[in-house]
């Protein structure tokens, strides 16, 4: 799937450490990656280009590898040829297969990224995968802040002032791990689940009005920050309002939207003498408890129903 978002080529072979070149081109070190689909190019080796995407990376396992070694040399030669011919990202041969002196020969001529590695290629495709989606992912940055709690990933959102960051400092103290303050960065990695983490120049830093900048990791120590996250509540703070009716039986739902997933959402009224860490850790775990398939409210209301009927009520 295209994106509107890159990785360096560079970057995603580093982050496989057991991969070795057999062919840099002249521009690696700027090469761009913008899909994190994948090609087994068995097809294209043996002659079809129709619909074919030379900006995947290309793997070659056992199956075409086998194909490749029943040519005979001259139309292997022809047949790498017609392949690097095309703008590849890059081509890589999994399962330790051994590469062919006509594929390097080729990669020289036409410049392109050749690389080896001993990984088997449904696995090294699954992680390949993996990380592609990981660095091409959709994403959206809001103004909040993310901690964990109980291995939930919970969302706090509010106007600036309200105490999200007075929260999350209370959370920190009670054992629970700050993801991001201020600014959020939640990307789609699958089609239910988001990540989020903090823009790499204020992770594990946290602003409080009085004190200044602080960093938590340094204060509290590594166990107190993680860098990523699922997120799976939402969390809005507002100002207590008397004319308004707030949920007190939690039958009601509400969803927020992140890059086309919907999470779901509760709205927790600030106001003196509420101790919102605890309500924080609440809504976690009534949040995982929901997820685990036991929602308190929906059992209440059975129950009433059910002593209504019996006539107990």
């Amino acid at each position: 799937m295209l994106s509107k978002y890159s990785v360096s080529l560079k970057k995603i072979m580093e982050d496989h450490g057991n991969i070795t070149p057999l062919h840099l081109s002249s521009n690696y070190e700027t090469k761009m990656v913008t899909t994190s689909d994948v090609n087994r190019p068995a097809l294209q080796l043996a002659g079809f280009y129709d619909y074919f995407d030379p900006r995947r990376i290309q793997l070659i396992g056992r199956v075409e590898s086998t194909y490749l070694d029943s040519l005979p040399e001259e139309e292997r030669r022809a047949t790498f040829e017609r392949f690097m011919q095309h703008d590849i990202a890059a081509l890589v041969f999994c399962h330790g297969v051994q590469e062919f002196p006509e594929c390097i020969e080729m990669a020289k001529r036409f410049d392109r990224d050749v690389f080896i590695t001993d990984e088997d290629t449904s696995e090294f495709q699954a992680d390949l995968i993996h990380s592609l989606q990981k660095y091409l992912a959709p994403r959206v940055t809001v103004h909040g802040v993310l901690v964990e709690i109980y291995g939930e990933g919970v969302l706090l959102m509010g106007d600036s002032g309200i105490g999200k960051s007075e929260t999350a400092l209370e959370l920190i103290k009670r054992g629970h791990r700050l993801i991001a303050d201020d600014a959020v960065e939640i990307r789609r990695v699958s089609r239910h689940s988001l990540i989020g983490s903090a823009p790499e120049l204020i992770r594990y830093y946290m602003e409080l009005r009085g004190i200044g900048v602080v960093n938590v990791r340094h204060l509290f120590g590594m166990g107190a920050v993680k860098p990523q996250s699922n997120v799976d509540l939402v969390v809005q703070m507002e100002l207590w309002n008397n004319d308004k009716a707030y949920d007190r039986l939690g039958l009601t739902s509400e969803t927020a939207s992140f890059v086309g997933v919907e999470l779901p959402k509760v709205t927790i009224p600030v106001r003196p003498g509420r101790n919102l860490a605890v309500i924080m850790e609440l809504a976690a775990m009534n949040n995982r408890q929901k997820k685990m398939g036991y929602n308190a409210a929906e059992a209440l209301a059975m129950e009433h129903d059910m002593a209504i009927d019996a006539g107990l009520l």
